[in-house]
């Protein structure tokens, strides 16, 4: 156990000296940080540019009633009287419009109407998207008075209808939310992914340059290769939950200086907050969803399945990088069988977030090589516990099984050069009685 410990060690502080670590692990946050401010900036700017662009309206429907009533900062509209659509087209440029608009005579009589916007040049789809909204409600205002309707009167009788889903258990009832159980779920499974690739790749990299160096030989007259096989997939594994832990440390503490750093965007935040009630509700969805998630089940399942399924795959990749040698072909072709399942587990849980209770959601999440990655797109719903139970039994029960066949194989390979084993003869190596 004392040998492991030094080979831990060794593993976790060579990497984490490197400047390549301190670069990404304070990075990254700072990168993710900045780009967050800059998105809520660019969001909030309700200007949406300095250019304006000016339309002339021919309305020969009326629609409009002489004035048009536009909340738009960035269109000009302008009504052009005693002229035709031919005519104008050859006007409207000289006279300074970017585009002009024609409303013919039957536009409320025709169930669908196709207007024409005549423009220098083409036109963004926000910029259609307001101006078909403007005519849409300019109609609907014009056929409410036509079958004598108040249109003030009938924008109050509407009454959107919102729906929410009340969960009732054997405890009580309570408040379901969706759309942020999606979001947690979909970003769990994703960042358990992502490490179990970018780790277990690099356990198999460290064992490939120890062997092609013959740092390997050196090492096994005082250890044995299964002490060293465990001690450098620890040691990587803690690099990764360390690195991992400062994300989380560095983006806390940089969300809390936001108010500092960007008091003008903070300004802005609470302004937008306090003219919109659609940004009240959605923050307060999400804060009360946040609330009502199991966020402490929720970490110890992630810390569990990062570390059982990095330990699982960890030791098949060691496994691997112990029978290659400097061949980067070779190594992709062993690789491939493994990624398989990992590419599986992400698809399985790409339909899980959206059928948590479904038969290969439950199968995903339990079945070990797919189960890290499918039980925590599945975790933040309600989900049995003898579910979770199983699964992780099964995840420590696949942990111990092949580490111990991944041993075998290390046993042999890390000290086998000039010939390129296949998996038939690794499997050989694996069932071999010692």
């Amino acid at each position: 156990m004392k040998k492991i410990a030094l080979i831990i060690k060794r593993e976790y502080f060579i990497r984490v000296k490197k400047k390549s670590f301190l670069l990404t692990t304070i990075g990254v946050p700072l990168f993710i940080i900045g780009f967050y401010a800059i998105i809520i900036a660019i969001s909030l700017d309700e200007s949406g540019g300095s250019d304006k662009n000016k339309i002339a309206v021919i309305d020969n429907a009326q629609l409009f009633n002489g004035k048009i009533e536009n909340s738009n900062p960035n269109i000009v509209f302008s009504l052009i009287k005693n002229e035709t659509e031919s005519n104008y087209i050859k006007k409207y440029q000289k006279a300074g419009f970017d585009a002009f608009l024609f409303i013919p005579n039957d536009s409320i009589a025709k169930t669908k109407s196709i207007y024409n916007l005549h423009s220098s040049k083409s036109m963004n789809l926000p910029l259609m998207s307001s101006i078909e909204e403007l005519i849409n409600e300019a109609i609907k205002k014009k056929t409410l008075i036509a079958n004598g309707i108040n249109p003030e009167a009938f924008q109050k009788m509407i009454h959107p209808v919102e729906l929410e889903n009340t969960v009732d258990t054997e405890t009580g009832q309570k408040k379901s939310f969706a759309d942020v159980a999606y979001g947690v779920s979909f970003a769990c499974g994703i960042l358990i992914y992502m490490m179990m690739l970018i780790y277990g790749t690099q356990v198999m990299r460290g064992v490939t340059e120890e062997k092609t160096n013959r740092i390997a030989e050196v090492m096994v007259s005082s250890v044995k290769p299964f002490q060293m096989m465990m001690g450098k997939i620890i040691g990587i594994g803690a690099v990764g939950l360390t690195q991992f832990a400062v994300w989380i440390f560095l983006m806390f503490l940089m969300q809390m200086a936001i108010p500092f750093i960007f008091p003008d965007l903070m300004q802005q935040i609470n302004n937008a907050s306090t003219t919109s009630s659609e940004n009240i509700s959605m923050a307060s969805n999400i804060m009360q969803g946040l609330s009502s998630l199991h966020l402490g089940k929720i970490l110890f399942s992630f810390l569990f399945y990062f570390l059982g399924g990095y330990l699982t795959y960890a030791s098949i990749f060691a496994a691997i990088g112990s029978v290659v040698s400097e061949d980067q072909q070779e190594a992709q072709q062993l690789v491939f069988p493994v990624m398989m399942p990992i590419i599986l587990g992400f698809v399985i849980m790409t339909k899980a977030v959206n059928e948590p209770n479904s038969s290969l959601a439950v199968f995903g999440s339990i079945f070990p090589l797919t189960s890290p990655i499918v039980m925590m797109g599945r975790i933040a719903y309600d989900i049995p516990n003898w579910q979770i139970a199983i699964s992780m039994l099964c995840l420590i029960c696949s942990f111990l099984f092949f580490t111990w066949i991944a041993g075998k194989i290390y046993r042999t390979g890390i000290l086998l050069y000039g010939k390129k084993p296949s998996w038939k003869e690794m499997i050989k190596w694996a069932v071999k009685k010692s």
